[in-house]
């Protein structure tokens, strides 16, 4: 059992709510948990199934308190009786579900913003006592995994229940085979900025084919895009967009990274897409409307993450960050467009450079995030 980072409590104090995330995150625990007086109901049980699809209103006749919905969208139409006894009875409901491909769906209620839309991340720093970050680096965050005695084992179980329940069974891809082998390479281009034409010629598939893939990505919370920071007026910058996939230990055995070491190449990109799951876990939680993305400049220099108008921040996998690391900040630093600059590492001690760049030791800086300081 862990204590989560999102306040299901709190958010249904005010109204309903949609709460999505991939499998495997623990919405479903995190659910029994917060409420354990509702009423649960879990759609991927057939019997369950079969009772609502026959007689909506027995979602009313339960027992008073938060009613959950497990897998909601796997009968759509059920929204409607939702939405009826939100406006007759006031009750509060907690709908969950793992696409957000199925909340596009034509004639889907999403009951008229009678709910709030809230997210679910795989655990993070702040939630595991005595974290220790080259467990988190193989394992990932989802919690059996995390947990589990057999972790690879589990992860490739994962990943092909996933491929088979979400792909194959939704019907959004024609050929899971050929989605299996993209899936395989966009892990190992984990990171890196996305080439359309690039990506269809390794594969043998079209442009429009790629595109599609990765929006299936998107819509499954599988993962997401980090978008290029082109506001530099001194330094023309990219604007193609880096792809990051959801858990670090997903990444990995799609990846076949084997295991992470320190100090080995691996170690830095899994650092790297480390720190930027916390800003996007910490975004997502605080429910703050901000932009995360990535600067490049058309001549290499490059900085890893900037939030919003806040803060730019470069990740980088050494106990000692030297001038030669701080190029492409210091590049950006003279655009003067963010408030604050931020160099995080392995270093033992904060410190500040006679140009006001701050490098701060992973654990601080995951310290000012998770209490609001960073942005």
């Amino acid at each position: 059992m862990y204590a989560r980072r999102l306040d299901l409590p709190a958010l249904l104090g005010r109204k309903s709510c949609f709460l999505l995330g991939p499998r495997g995150v623990g919405k479903s625990t995190l659910a029994r948990e917060s409420f354990p007086e509702g009423s649960v109901h879990d759609l991927l049980d057939g019997r369950t199934f079969q009772d609502l699809l026959r007689r909506p209103a027995l979602l009313g006749e339960g027992r008073g308190g938060v009613v959950v919905i497990d897998e909601v969208l796997r009968l759509p139409d059920l929204l409607h009786e939702v939405h009826r006894l939100i406006e007759s009875g006031g009750r509060v409901f907690l709908l969950m579900g793992s696409s957000a491909r199925k909340f596009r769906g034509k004639g889907v209620n999403l009951l008229g913003g009678r709910a709030s839309m809230a997210r679910l991340f795989p655990l993070v720093s702040a939630e595991l006592p005595d974290f220790d970050l080259l467990r988190y680096l193989n394992r990932g965050g989802l919690p059996k995994i995390y947990d589990s005695d057999d972790p690879e084992g589990e992860l490739r179980d994962y990943v092909n229940l996933y491929l088979r329940e979400e792909i194959q069974n939704e019907a959004v891809t024609r050929s899971v085979q050929a989605f299996a082998e993209f899936l395989d390479v966009m892990a190992l281009t984990n990171g890196q900025e996305i080439n359309y034409e690039g990506l269809a010629s390794d594969l043998q598939v079209s442009a429009g084919t790629v595109r599609n893939y990765i929006d299936i990505l998107d819509d499954t919370l599988v993962g997401f895009r980090l978008h290029g920071y082109t506001k530099t007026k001194k330094r023309k910058a990219t604007s193609r967009f880096k792809y990051y996939l959801f858990d670090l230990g997903v990444t990995n055995v799609l990846g076949r990274r084997g295991v992470v070491k320190e100090k080995s190449p691996m170690f830095g990109w899994a650092f790297e897409h480390f720190i930027l799951l916390e800003v996007r876990a910490f975004l997502g939680y605080a429910r703050k409307e901000v932009e995360m993305r990535y600067w490049r400049s058309t001549t290499k220099f490059e900085v890893d993450l900037v939030i919003g108008d806040e803060v730019a921040v470069e990740v980088k996998a050494t106990d000692l960050v030297q001038d030669r690391d701080l190029k492409g900040m210091r590049m950006f630093k003279e655009e003067g467009l963010v408030k604050r600059y931020v160099v995080v590492s392995l270093d033992r001690r904060d410190r500040r450079t006679a140009d006001g760049v701050e490098i701060l030791p992973w654990r601080r800086f995951l310290e000012e995030l998770w209490k609001g300081e960073v942005v």
